[in-house]
């Protein structure tokens, strides 16, 4: 006999399972044991559950997939020097900000920016951590520390910069390392946090930043370092025109040219933004599986471009959902996200470029393939206990009736009603399960009022 079900969320008006079939039911259930998804159906087949959580006037989906942020920068949201100018201007702007960066500012970030994803429906999350000042201590390790305080599914990369300005970069000195310390601490941190189990909680990546503020040297040497230990490669890609400029004249080759001759261009590796690949390009992505976090909100504000989706999905490019960093979106809403994918990929390309329920594969199995993850991003037996509940009832939805999952991205707004991660609500009735989050914003707020003092009279 099963074990009776830890958790079974019961009665949802569409359970949208993004499982093979892509099966959708009405009046749907979720079985939950131990972590793990046990069982899934229809109404009438529920079984006796140890707790039922009643889903009425709501769909149930996978939770949503984080694959491109910058946690840290919550720290600098909407940070008013910075906004008239380019992405180059805004990161040179930001930089020195950043490198004040420590462990009690990384681990109070991380927290209050979990706590954020699972209100907008974010049941994993990467973070490209790549300012590493000089002194500022084991900053991936207390992001850590906060996810699994809070219970999170955590994919954090350890971000580097090795290329400064008097290089022929863009950072300043102040937060930048040399090759053999980060590729020595990317190897420390694998060794001490990195699980590849099924249903794991931590996995590690490693990702220098940019063609713009890493040597060749470095990306091939992190390249190497990824075949042998077994992880993934991240970093950014394509993202603007000043980064072709760049790298026409630093490399002598397009950015993703770049990327092939330092040796990335493998399934290992997913890329963020990547707005600006040729069609030739795109099916070079494609046949090498390399993934693209697509950042559509960030992609807007720093007016960046809109990155070809429909193009890159029909090439077999894996396409995930990036929030990127919180200086930049200025929010952390996956769902916001996921309508914004939605609404560009249509912008761009016409009514027949996106549906919501692509938007939402894009949200789930897209993020899991660029994470290189089968047990997440579907609802079905054996997979991770990843859900949303989303409430679909209300004024927002008053009328929606004739396509309740077409519906989900195109009313609104909406926040989760609850998220599940690993079987345990983080989320619960709209409101955050932890306890101590008007403490930690507290914290938070100091050190970024610091941060913004310090800013002002540099």
């Amino acid at each position: 006999m099963s074990p009776r079900p830890d958790l079974l969320i019961a009665h949802a008006d569409v359970v949208v399972t993004m499982d093979a079939d892509r099966r959708e039911i009405r009046g749907g259930w979720v079985a939950i044991t131990n972590g793990f998804v046990t069982s899934i159906g229809g109404p009438g087949s529920e079984p006796e559950a140890s707790r039922v959580v009643a889903a009425n006037g709501c769909i149930v989906t996978p939770g949503f997939i984080n694959t491109h942020h910058h946690i840290y920068q919550n720290l600098t949201r909407s940070f008013a020097p910075a906004l008239a100018g380019n992405l180059f201007h805004w990161l040179r702007t930001l930089y020195p900000v950043w490198s004040r960066l420590d462990e009690e500012a990384a681990y109070v970030s991380a927290w209050i920016g979990l706590c954020e994803l699972a209100l907008g429906g974010c049941t994993t999350t990467t973070d490209h951590l790549y300012v590493h000042p000089k002194g500022a201590g084991d900053l991936i390790s207390a992001e850590i520390t906060a996810a699994k305080e809070l219970g999170f599914r955590f994919h954090p990369t350890r971000g580097s910069m090795s290329l400064s300005e008097k290089d022929g970069g863009l950072p300043p000195d102040s937060v930048v390392q040399l090759d053999d310390d980060i590729l020595a601490d990317s190897e420390r941190l694998v060794g001490l946090h990195h699980d590849p189990s099924p249903g794991s909680m931590v996995q590690i990546a490693l990702a220098p930043c940019s063609p713009f503020s890493v040597s060749p040297e470095l990306m091939i040497e992190t390249a190497h370092l990824a075949e042998r230990l077994d992880v993934r490669l991240h970093t950014h890609l394509a993202e603007d025109r000043d980064e072709d400029a760049f790298c026409q004249e630093m490399f002598g080759r397009r950015p993703i040219e770049h990327l092939e001759h330092v040796g990335w261009g493998s399934d290992r590796a997913w890329v963020a933004h990547c707005i600006y690949p040729s069609d030739e390009e795109i099916q070079r992505l494609g046949q090498w599986g390399t993934g693209v976090a697509h950042c559509p909100s960030s992609n807007q504000l720093i007016c960046g471009g809109i990155a070809p989706v429909r193009e890159l999905r029909d090439a077999g490019v894996p396409v995930g959902l990036g929030c990127d960093g919180s200086a930049s979106t200025d929010h952390a809403s996956l769902w916001l996200e996921a309508r914004g994918a939605l609404l560009l990929a249509r912008t761009r390309g016409g009514p027949e470029a996106m549906l919501s329920r692509e938007a939402l594969e894009i949200a789930t199995l897209g993020g899991a393939a660029c994470l290189g993850r089968d047990d997440i991003g579907a609802l079905a037996p054996g997979m991770a206990g990843d859900l949303v509940v989303w409430p679909t009832n209300g004024i927002a939805f008053a009328g929606a009736l004739s396509d309740p999952v077409e519906a989900l991205l195109r009313c609104g707004p909406i926040a989760a009603k609850h998220t599940v991660i690993n079987g345990k609500f983080l989320v619960e009735n709209g409101e955050l399960t932890p306890t101590g989050i008007d403490d930690m914003l507290n914290r938070h707020r100091g050190i970024a009022q610091e941060w913004l003092d310090a800013s002002r009279t540099a």
